[in-house]
């Protein structure tokens, strides 16, 4: 960058042109050699003067590419000068102050704007905050128009099938960038077994509940062509490499790898005061603290991974988002997905019934004085003095039904690709963020810890248009919500009455669920028992599991049960085949029954053995194996009935 080098650039041309004997206008390309040089010297001049006010960065230019000052120039523009200070000078940890400005670099490109965004919201959203802003002031709250179905009802049977005839036409995408800390488990989430019966883990049964779909779907397709289904997975760097080798070391759980695409979550630098300053780690001065930015990010990976436009070019309508341990969520999608198509949705929330005042958001329309609207969730700490302050004196109460009008949010989305894609491309996948400090004391100067920006996945219907069509559809709690997010110790601590949402009450919903479906199509499944486990009370029902391609709608399965079927509640049954037809079954001990799509088996007779038996197990005891202490049981398989079937034919399994 010195006028000085110039003489000497002109000598190792003079030399190269005669090594090469290159005939051309030597004058001609030293002219523009040295015009080159001055303005690198000019670019430089500028630089020292606008570093000026940072001694500390400004003697470390030397060390820095372009790019890496033009970073530098927005985080001061942006008041970040504090991240220089304790700078060394020129040749000291050179190689920690150019790993500094790749971090800068990846949190710059990561972030829709780059970080002269983030900072900028984050002033405006910190100022709010401290001035106690309500985000919904101007709106007043009422019910949003929506699907309620009832399992097993004609209405429940014609969704389900239209959404086995639309599952070829969707994109699924799975929310899985957390690890199982909060549940007592140090494992990826979707590694952990969804039930112990058959330990099947929780993207196992997703991966193969999507076969199932794709199969019957493409069987009934009107033009005969077979599709696969893409499946996404968000991960972060805590989850990515784990999820990968997972699905390759189980050769992706028979699901083709080209379906499958990984897209990973970057983390968002940590704020340390109402200023927006950018926090250093305590331990790193060339380090910037970095925090999740919250699952509302796979909007944006989305967008940027061009995946969007290729699903359009290839026919797919539909994108269908779900979070990783939800274990009944796929017995909702079929009718969900039929709901969506039949009322033409832009966005479709799945939803449960809640009780007033529930720790679950409410579904709700707001409209604002000046005529927006919006269909979204509202937390429930945030609805009921919503509604206080809006003309319902009583705020958030249930209704004739028993529960609140006000649908229960279970983070489940299937919006229609054409209107998404158009959105996105508005937005960049943006997500309306939120912030959530936690001050010192009641002035909100100071901050007890350093906070991020966050954003949620279901909020993706706030940058919408009043035009857009924006519903739900609920389903029974027992049918499709059972998630694994709290770990046994707060779980045992959480009010009767409430759900307890561990390891312990989703496997028992598993069975639960299982257990009331076979009922429905006429089997008689004996009453549960009520059980301690890990200090929360839970029914016991009978273990009955089965694999999704045996029946992935409540229509296939009413035609797999025929007869007089019973199932004692001590009882174990495991359906691993596609064409196993339970008929006249009396079962009283565990049965065991996995046979090819080309062999064909009744299940039926009187089957009575020991069985298995539930041990309880202490969720301290760390001999055991974490998976199964933060349930509280195991089981003992004392004695069962198992039969495999590996060629095709007509085959009966009685004791």
């Amino acid at each position: 960058r010195s006028i000085s080098t110039i003489p000497l650039i002109a000598y190792f041309l003079r030399q190269i042109c005669s090594l090469w004997n290159l005939q051309f206008h030597f004058t001609l390309v030293f002219s523009s050699i040295v015009f080159f040089v001055k303005s690198l010297s000019m670019a430089s001049t500028v630089d020292s003067n606008f570093f000026s006010s940072v001694p500390a960065l400004q003697s470390n230019l030397g060390v820095l590419s372009p790019d890496q000052i033009e970073l530098a120039k927005i985080l001061l523009e942006n008041g970040q000068s504090h991240l220089f200070q304790q700078w060394p000078e020129l040749g000291v940890d050179d190689k920690e102050k150019l790993g500094f400005f790749e971090q800068i670099a990846r949190l710059n490109s990561s972030y829709p704007g780059g970080l002269a965004a983030y900072i900028k919201t984050a002033k405006e959203l910190l100022a709010d905050s401290k001035v106690g802003k309500n985000p919904y002031d101007g709106f007043s709250p009422s019910v949003p128009s929506g699907e309620n179905l009832t399992f097993g009802n004609d209405n429940f049977i014609e969704m389900e099938k239209r959404g086995v005839v639309e599952a070829r036409n969707a994109a699924f995408v799975l929310v899985a960038g957390g690890l199982g800390e909060r549940l007592g488990y140090n494992g990826i989430k979707v590694a952990l077994p969804r039930e112990t019966t058959t330990g099947t883990c929780f993207l196992q049964h997703y991966v193969e509940s999507i076969l199932a779909l794709q199969e019957a779907s493409n069987k009934i397709a009107s033009d005969g062509s077979q599709r696969d289904i893409p499946f996404i997975i968000m991960t972060s760097d805590d989850t990515h490499a784990r999820t990968l080798e997972l699905l390759e070391s189980n050769s992706y759980f028979g699901m083709n790898a080209s379906q499958v695409h990984l897209l990973k979550q970057e983390k968002v630098a940590c704020l340390d005061d109402n200023d927006a300053r950018l926090a250093l780690d305590p331990h790193n001065k060339y380090r910037i603290q970095t925090k999740p930015h919250g699952h509302g990010d796979v909007h944006s990976l989305l967008y940027s991974s061009g995946l969007l436009h290729k699903w359009l070019d290839a026919g797919l309508k539909w994108v269908l988002f779900f979070q990783d341990t939800n274990g009944l969520l796929f017995n909702a999608i079929p009718a969900s997905l039929g709901v969506s198509a039949t009322k033409k949705y832009h966005v479709n929330s799945l939803a449960v019934p809640r009780k007033a005042k529930e720790a679950i958001g409410g579904i709700t329309k707001l409209t604002h004085a000046d005529g927006r609207s919006m269909v979204i969730n509202v937390e429930y700490n945030q609805l009921d003095p919503l509604l206080r302050a809006t003309g319902f004196p009583d705020g958030d109460v249930n209704c004739e039904t028993g529960f609140s009008p006000f649908p229960g949010n279970i983070n489940q989305l299937i919006l229609e690709l054409g209107s998404y894609k158009e959105e996105l491309q508005k937005t960049e996948g943006a997500i309306k963020e939120f912030v959530n400090p936690k001050y010192k004391d009641s002035t909100k100067t100071a901050f007890k810890s350093s906070t991020r920006l966050e954003c949620m996945m279901q909020d993706y219907p706030k940058t919408l248009p009043p035009t857009a069509r924006v519903g739900f559809t609920v389903m029974d709690i027992w049918l499709a919500y059972a998630p694994v997010k709290n770990n046994p110790e707060d779980a045992a601590k959480v009010p009767k009455g409430n759900p307890y949402h561990s390891a312990t009450s989703g496997e028992m919903a598993i069975y639960r669920a299982n257990s009331l479906i076979l009922q429905k199509a006429g089997v008689k499944v004996e009453e549960p028992v009520k059980q301690v486990l890990n200090g929360q009370e839970v029914e016991v029902w009978s273990r009955i599991t089965w694999k999704p391609k045996w029946g992935m709608i409540f229509s296939d399965i009413k035609k797999k049960v025929s007869g007089n079927c019973e199932v004692s509640q001590r009882s174990t049954m495991a359906i691993k085949g596609r064409n196993v037809f339970i008929e006249d079954l009396s079962l009283d001990g565990a049965v065991i029954v996995d046979s090819i799509d080309d062999a064909e088996v009744k299940l039926g007779g009187s089957i009575k053995n020991n069985g298995w038996t539930m041990e309880t197990v202490d969720y301290k005891d760390t001999s055991v194996p974490e998976e199964i202490r933060i349930r509280g049981f195991r089981f003992n398989k004392v004695e069962q009935l198992e039969k495999k079937f590996t060629q095709p034919g007509k085959f009966s399994v009685e004791d």
